[in-house]
């Protein structure tokens, strides 16, 4: 078999784990680094052991050098090299948001669908095995038909996280504050086992880091999804000390099934589950962990990154899709923004079916 050629794009603080997760997944090579700054590029590969470093995209996309790359870069930057691989037939793996805005998200997927490479997003909380096992309860039917969700995302950043990394905390280059950056995952997981949402009414704020931060920490909505669920929305990096997250689903049948990360980091268990099984955690204990800081955090994430990839290797050998396409990232991003414009007009947003 053939090894997969992989290369890894942007240096910064996740850039590690996607390094971990393709030395970890069997049949792939890591070739290549690339990031603007080509000293960057260069110290990272000699820490690493890449054996190509460079900071021209080119150089990694040009004749056929790589089967599939990582892109690990601000949120902006996203749509150029995910774009550009696909011009050059090269599969991608992006991190999470595939873009700040929603139509530049739909040119990645459509650029990717007509160049017939993957697109993959990182929202590797979904290969936890709890949200795994909530969403074979809902498909078995064993919680009835979910009519109730309740996300709670309560983090704790310090002044320190925002003014050590220029780009976040601003709307043109980080996109938004709790939502796009730490929530996101978490109304991944909401979207994935509610389905489509129809209408979204929010409010933001920014409640503790204005000194630092153009973009909100604080956030509460309310969403009405395609099958008449509804599901509350509540999120901040304004907690202190941090109250990790939990996603609630309750069904018809009354039952109720979580997904809980508590610290941050931690992988998630299922809180409450069904009749005759033995919950994995008790209830959240407040102020029972340690704060958890960023380099902590990624860490934790390094097997569910490796799942992802490795999922996206096979898929790319196997010819079909992986588990996270691009496609099914765009309705996290369009709640996401659909909060931020329902603040900004005061009144409910409509979702379309393309956009859900």
């Amino acid at each position: 078999m053939t090894a997969l050629r992989a290369a890894v794009i942007g240096c910064g603080a996740v850039a590690g784990n996607h390094v971990a997760a393709y030395r970890a997944t069997p049949g792939v090579e890591l070739v290549a680094v690339c990031d603007v700054d080509g000293a960057r590029a260069r110290a990272f590969a000699q820490q690493h052991g890449i054996p190509n470093a460079t900071s021209a995209l080119g150089d990694v996309l040009d004749a056929g050098r790589v089967d599939v790359v990582s892109v690990a870069t601000p949120h902006p930057t996203h749509a150029e090299i995910v774009t550009a691989a696909a011009r050059a037939g090269v599969n991608v793996i992006c991190e999470k948001p595939l873009a700040i805005e929603l139509e530049v998200a739909r040119r990645m997927v459509e650029a990717c669908e007509d160049a017939g490479v993957l697109l993959a997003t990182c929202y590797q909380r979904r290969f936890w095995p709890a949200s795994q096992r909530i969403r074979r309860a809902i498909d078995e039917g064993l919680i009835g038909i979910p009519m109730l969700g309740d996300c709670q995302v309560q983090l704790h950043r310090t002044t320190d996280y925002y003014s050590a990394t220029p780009w976040r905390g601003s709307w043109s280059s980080d996109g938004g504050g709790v939502l796009m950056t730490q929530a996101i995952h978490y109304l991944d997981l909401l979207q994935w086992f509610l389905g489509d949402v129809r209408e979204v009414h929010g409010y933001i704020a920014t409640m503790k880091h204005g000194d630092q931060i153009e973009v909100e920490d604080t956030a509460v909505a309310t969403l009405r999804f395609a099958s008449g669920a509804l599901a509350t929305v509540r999120a901040s990096t304004a907690t202190e000390p941090s109250l990790g997250a939990r996603v609630s689903i309750t069904g018809s049948t009354g039952r109720t099934v979580s997904v809980v990360e508590y610290p941050e980091g931690t992988p998630g268990i299922n809180d409450l589950w069904l009749d005759g099984q033995t919950p994995e955690g008790a209830a959240l204990e407040l102020g029972r962990g340690p704060e958890v800081d960023l380099s902590a955090i990624n860490g934790a994430l390094v097997p569910y990154h490796t799942a992802l990839v490795s999922d996206v290797c096979a898929a790319i050998r196997e010819r079909r899709a992986p588990l996270v396409t691009g496609r099914q990232a765009l309705p996290s991003l369009a709640i996401v923004l659909a909060i931020y414009e329902s603040h900004r007009t005061g009144a409910p947003v409509a979702l379309e079916l393309e956009e859900a």
